[in-house]
């Protein structure tokens, strides 16, 4: 499971996909439904949140709008709207693992894609997230061939 920090305009098709399925099945975790996944370290943040089910639920709606805007048909009806929403946190440190690591996914699914986004110098997050110094997060599983390709891109 990958819950994006990036903003999901950075994502190919697939990862757009992915994402929603995921976070759709991180939704159900933390309503309850499933027994699956109910430790990822993925959801700490989540969890951690004043208001797990609302931020969920916001991070779904901003998929969802960068599916719109690509002419995708995601069913809105998946998530429930946010009244009230809020800002998470999320550090430099993890944009920038999870840049390379989308960069590692494009290199080979999407070519061209992965030219476009290896020319961002400033990265967008997900507008949930409010971005702070720090390293990668502690909930991320760091994958250590990331490491090395970090390094030679």
């Amino acid at each position: 499971m990958r819950i994006w920090s990036l903003h999901p305009k950075y994502l190919d098709v697939k990862g757009l996909v992915a994402l929603w399925r995921e976070t759709l099945l991180a939704k159900h975790v933390l309503e309850g439904k499933t027994k699956g996944y109910r430790n990822h370290p993925q959801l700490d943040r989540f969890k951690k949140s004043k208001s797990p089910l609302n931020a969920i639920n916001q991070y779904l709606s901003e998929v969802y709008k960068e599916a719109t805007n690509r002419g995708y048909n995601f069913d809105v009806t998946k998530f429930n709207p946010v009244e009230k929403p809020l800002k998470m946190t999320v550090t430099a440190g993890q944009l920038n693992y999870e840049y390379y690591h989308l960069l590692n996914k494009l290199k080979t699914r999407d070519p061209k894609l992965y030219k476009e986004v290896k020319k961002i110098k400033i990265l967008d997050a997900h507008p949930i997230f409010k971005v702070v110094n720090g390293a990668i997060e502690d909930w991320e599983v760091i994958i250590k061939s990331l490491i090395s390709f970090r390094e030679k891109n």
